[in-house]
Formats: C-alpha cells, structure tokens, sequence
C-alpha cells in the first residue's frame, strides 16, 4: 500500500493543527484525519465516532504498527512542508512591505518571487492563512471526493 496523496487543512488552535484527507494507492480516500500536538510532540488521530457511552471509536484505522508509522511519517512531512511554506509566504510579505516602507498591505500582498518554489510532489492546500475550526472544517468537508 502507497499513500499517493496528502491534502493538509491547517487549523489555528492550541492542540489541533491540521485536517488530512489522504489517497492510498490511487483508489481509497480517507478524510477527517487529525494533526494533534500532545505532550509528548504530534501525532495523528485517525477519524473517529462518539459511541452512546461517550467513548470515541475509530472509524478506519491502520490494521499494525509498522502501517500506523508509515501514514504518520508521509502525514506528518506533508504538514511540516505546508507550514514552511506558509512562513516562507508570511516572511517574503513582510520583507515586501518593509522594502516598500509604509507597511501597507496591499502592496504587499504579491510580494517579488527571488526563488521558485520547489515543484510538489502531492497537492496540498495553498490558502495563505489557517482559518478558524469552523472554516477549515466547512473547507475540509466540502473538498471531498463526493464534491469533485
């Protein structure tokens, strides 16, 4: 099994980082896989269900550890390379609008490329700002494979 596609939904909170659909092998999606920063460092967490009992189920789930490593290597690169991105971004607006010496944002908003940006090897989601929970969540859910 190959993971052949990772989409990141960054999120602004404390302890939730990211939304992740991914693609195995071409043919099998799975959506609503989360980014948690623990103690301990991050981790993923697998889309669940809350039981009647108040327990939270997994809804899919890697069958062994050697599976549940794999995906969490390919999710978790995939995270750290959407949020170097996104502080690239951040940084080349910033140097923008200092070049231009008023600070205004508007000018800085396209800011001059001095270096491409290296080619993907997976789409990820390019927005320049993780939104609210609610806005990712609303994006996250509307960019599935029953909308495409």
């Amino acid at each position: 099994m190959k993971v052949t596609e990772v989409k990141i939904f960054p999120v602004d909170d404390d302890k939730l980082k990211a939304f992740v659909s991914v693609v195995l092998d071409e043919c099998f999606m799975v959506n609503d896989i989360k980014v948690i920063q623990g103690r301990d460092g991050r981790f993923i967490s697998m889309p669940s269900r809350r039981k009647r009992n108040g327990r939270f189920k997994d809804i899919a789930h890697p069958l062994n550890s050697d599976t549940r490593q794999m995906l969490e290597e390919e999710i978790l690169d995939e995270y750290d390379h959407v949020i170097e991105g996104r502080q690239r971004r951040s940084e080349r607006i910033a140097e923008a609008a200092a070049d231009n010496g008023d600070g205004d944002e508007r000018t800085a908003e396209s800011p001059r490329r001095s270096e491409p940006e290296p080619a993907r090897e997976r789409p990820t989601d390019d927005s320049p700002e993780a939104g609210t929970l609610e806005e990712v969540t609303e994006k996250h859910l509307s960019d599935t494979f029953w909308t495409s």
